[in-house]
């Protein structure tokens, strides 16, 4: 009987795929070898999937999975074998895959490929739900010699993982994890800007992406609100856009400079919200991997062109609940978000939304209507000389086999974007 492969994967609330490395790699260690598998079965698909940074293809395939420390049995899932890649396996990175929890409208090649929650929902009989703690604060976001832990439960929340009550946001629409943001502060700032900023074109919880996203008008007014009220005056403009870090003398730290970043998101009773708030510490993150004799530090936020992404920079501060029966997301403080006996994130509320629209997130056109189209497209551009001629009018934009989840949704916790 061949030993079961062991591998550490990636947890992404961002996509819908199960995909594991099946094939040699220069930044891995060790790979799932689908020759040695007895119960791996191939289906003929072929899959592919490309992120702004990085991209893997491989094959569609199936296999019994059994999870340590979690649901008692086996379930048959679907796994793509990942046979090469391209600026996705990263150095000194330890994972070989990733896990795709989203749903399955995100799934490629297409819906059909039912993703591994929902499998093992249906099959291990455990409750439609999950819960995320994802344990990186204070850490660099590229070191490996202590990396960022965790946990995910399947099937519920754990309450020894985290304190105070959960609050719950309704989940907008079932595809990425949508959310509805109301408004943002910067310390006891508010930005004063139209809700709608904030949920254009959507407004989403992904563990896969690294840093808080924000629209470029939402950003701009992020970095002029924390600029006017930081103690330093003087900025390079690079450390705000990602391409320099700020650097201060070994031992001093930079997080007394800076505010405090809030989310207000929509409640569970829609005529009222609450607020997550993160510490400095975690959005202003130490590097320590840097050839320097400073402690240098990098922005946690970024713009963004695809919507506002609360990612790990958030998320860290947080205990997540993705309670998909009821169709909503909870926020509890996470135990780990703590450091050296200071909490980095908060909560409170309720708070009386009627100062904001009813309805925040109508805007721009989903993406699932974008990608119909482009696939039907794509259709029209194999069909026969008289229906090209429509091509003159709408010109066929091939989006390929590659299903873009995010501008930059790496799916790497370890990216440096």
């Amino acid at each position: 009987m061949v030993t079961p492969t062991e591998l550490n994967i990636l947890v992404d609330t961002g996509s819908s795929n199960f995909a594991v490395a099946a094939a040699p790699h220069p930044f891995i260690t060790h790979y799932f070898n689908t020759a040695l598998s007895s119960s791996y079965q191939l289906t003929g698909r072929t899959v592919a999937v490309r992120y702004t940074q990085g991209n893997w293809e491989g094959e569609l395939g199936i296999d019994r999975v059994s999870i340590p420390k979690g649901p008692n049995g086996t379930a048959v899932i679907n796994i793509a074998a990942i046979l090469s890649s391209e600026g996705f396996f990263l150095p000194k990175v330890n994972w070989q895959g990733i896990l795709g929890l989203a749903y399955p409208m995100l799934a490629r090649p297409d819906a059909s490929v039912e993703p591994f929650f929902d499998s093992v929902v249906q099959q291990l009989g455990i409750p439609d739900v999950f819960s995320l703690q994802m344990c990186g604060a204070g850490l660099s976001a590229s070191s490996t010699d202590d990396p960022a832990g965790g946990s995910l439960i399947l099937g519920g929340a754990e309450p020894t993982l985290y304190r105070g009550p959960v609050w719950y946001t309704p989940i907008v629409e079932e595809w990425y994890y949508q959310v509805e943001v109301l408004k943002l502060e910067v310390g006891d700032q508010n930005l004063d800007l139209d809700c709608r900023e904030y949920n254009m074109d959507k407004a989403i919880v992904d563990s896969g992406t690294t840093l808080l996203r924000l629209p470029i008008n939402v950003f701009s007014a992020v970095v002029g609100a924390i600029t006017r009220s930081s103690l330093i005056q003087e900025f390079s403009s690079g450390f705000w856009d990602g391409s320099k870090l700020a650097c201060w003398m070994k031992g001093e730290t930079p997080w007394r400079f800076f505010p405090k970043l809030s989310i207000y998101l929509r409640a569970t009773n829609t005529s009222q919200s609450f607020r997550i708030t993160i510490l400095p510490q975690l959005y202003i993150q130490a590097v320590t991997d840097v050839d320097s004799p400073l402690d240098c530090f990098r922005f946690g936020l970024s713009s963004s062109t695809n919507g506002l992404v609360i990612g790990a920079t958030v998320m860290e501060g947080f205990y997540v609940v993705f309670d998909r029966v009821q169709r909503r997301l909870g926020f509890a403080l996470s135990n780990c978000a703590v450091n050296g006996g200071v909490a980095l994130s908060e909560i409170a509320g309720p708070f009386s939304a009627a100062d904001v629209a009813s309805d925040c997130s109508s805007g721009a056109p989903k993406e699932p209507l974008l990608w119909v189209i482009s696939y039907a497209l794509m259709a029209v551009c194999g069909a026969v000389l008289v229906v090209l001629l429509l091509l003159l009018v709408l010109p066929c934009r091939r989006r390929d086999r590659f299903g873009e989840i995010t501008d930059e949704s790496s799916l790497v916790r370890h990216r440096i974007k």
